[in-house]
């Protein structure tokens, strides 16, 4: 996500202005009664850990089990197991002494960067039920977008016969959803295994397991009991720019079966604001506005986070902004993010009307936190701008 992860950890992004990615496994996990939960911080952890807040919007913050902060570390092991993980699988073997401490039934290991309802208990009663050393949950995208996933090969008693991790010519649409339920004897035993054949030919600092597709995932469809479970339901990656924004146009006038379920809410810390306003001359179309925000100008299929204000002359068209910006009078701002506390000038032009804003990566506009965007500046379709900065 470029510029809006220089100071930021990718779970802590926000997504439809009130919510950050986080929440939605974490709200899976409290809702479908998970409560030992580990939280890996790597990569600006602080960002992660003040949104968490001990785990209490989810009901974690308890005095047994609950939510565990999982912090890189010095001084506990061997060089190749210190430090920051080179993987969610290396990120596994690290812990693979709690995990055994721990002895939990099963390891359900989740990414922080999707949109999606699940009730993980269907998942591992299914693999308690067949006997699976691991159950990766998958989802159907386009056979396009799928080398950008692992690709998943099923035979007809949904155990997995082939995985392919990032290919470049996919066999089909069907890829794990980076929602795994590992067996955690087995989990332990095959990290250790593939250390030996892997740790000595790799980098100091580094396992060499990398992440769970490169290894972990195709040693375990080898041993021959790893089973798939179908998603049904909405799943969309959000870790890069052009799906990050069509996610959030999937969103703006369809709760997509995730955002408004009865019993399933999305759960969150949300500062206290105000109420949003639309004044008068303010004109707003298939759009979200988020507590505390002001629009007295247009804003047409976009985002407006908390405290947003868009002032009269001012337009924001297909684009997500972040909380306590200001989109000055006369600006135009189009297929584009912006971060929080931006200043986008009068007259200023922020990316294009024409942009391929939800099929290409490149043709998004970022501004990053903390920037400001002059006085009829105007920024190309696909512009950085580091946080921070001027223009």
């Amino acid at each position: 996500m470029d510029v809006l992860t220089r100071e930021r950890a990718k779970p802590a992004l926000p997504f439809a202005g009130v919510y950050q990615l986080v929440d939605f496994p974490l709200s899976n996990l409290a809702h479908s009664g998970v409560t030992d939960v580990w939280l890996s911080l790597q990569f600006q952890g602080a960002t992660l850990e003040e949104q968490v807040a001990n785990g209490r919007p989810w009901d974690l913050d308890r005095s047994h089990g609950g939510l565990r902060l999982l912090m890189p570390e010095q001084g506990t092991g061997t060089l190749d197991e210190e430090g920051f993980a080179r993987g969610n699988a290396d990120g596994l073997f690290r812990i693979r002494a709690q995990i055994a401490t721990e002895a939990p039934d099963v390891v359900v290991v989740l990414s922080a960067d999707h949109v999606y309802r699940l009730d993980y208990t269907e998942v591992i009663d299914a693999l308690l039920v067949e006997g699976a050393e691991c159950t990766i949950v998958t989802t159907e995208v386009p056979i396009g977008e799928a080398g950008d996933h692992g690709v998943v090969v099923t035979g007809d008693d949904d155990r997995v016969t082939d995985f392919a991790y990032k290919p470049e010519d996919p066999e089909t649409g069907t890829i794990a959803a980076e929602i795994i339920v590992y067996d955690p004897l087995v989990l332990v035993t095959v990290l250790e295994e593939l250390h030996r054949e892997l740790g000595a030919d790799s980098d100091a600092g580094d396992t060499g397991i990398g992440d769970f597709g490169d290894h972990l995932v195709p040693r375990l469809v080898e041993r021959g009991a790893t089973y798939a479970w179908a998603l049904g339901g909405y799943w969309r990656d959000v870790g890069q720019p052009h799906h990050y924004l069509q996610a959030h146009q999937d969103v703006l006038t369809d709760d997509v079966g995730v955002l408004a379920v009865p019993g399933w809410p999305i759960l969150t810390r949300q500062p206290q604001r105000v109420p949003g306003r639309v004044l008068d001359g303010g004109h707003v179309v298939d759009s979200m506005l988020s507590p505390g925000s002001r629009v007295a100008g247009t804003v047409v299929r976009s985002v407006i986070g908390p405290g947003v204000v868009v002032e009269a002359g001012a337009e924001v068209h297909d684009s997500v902004v972040f909380a306590d910006s200001v989109v000055l009078a006369g600006s135009r701002v189009h297929w584009a993010v912006v971060d929080t506390r931006c200043s986008i000038g009068p007259d200023a032009r922020v990316g294009e009307p024409e942009a391929d804003g939800t099929g290409d990566p490149d043709a998004v506009t970022l501004v990053g936190q903390g920037s400001v965007v002059g006085d009829g500046v105007k920024l190309a379709a696909g512009a950085r701008l580091e946080p921070g900065s001027s223009a």
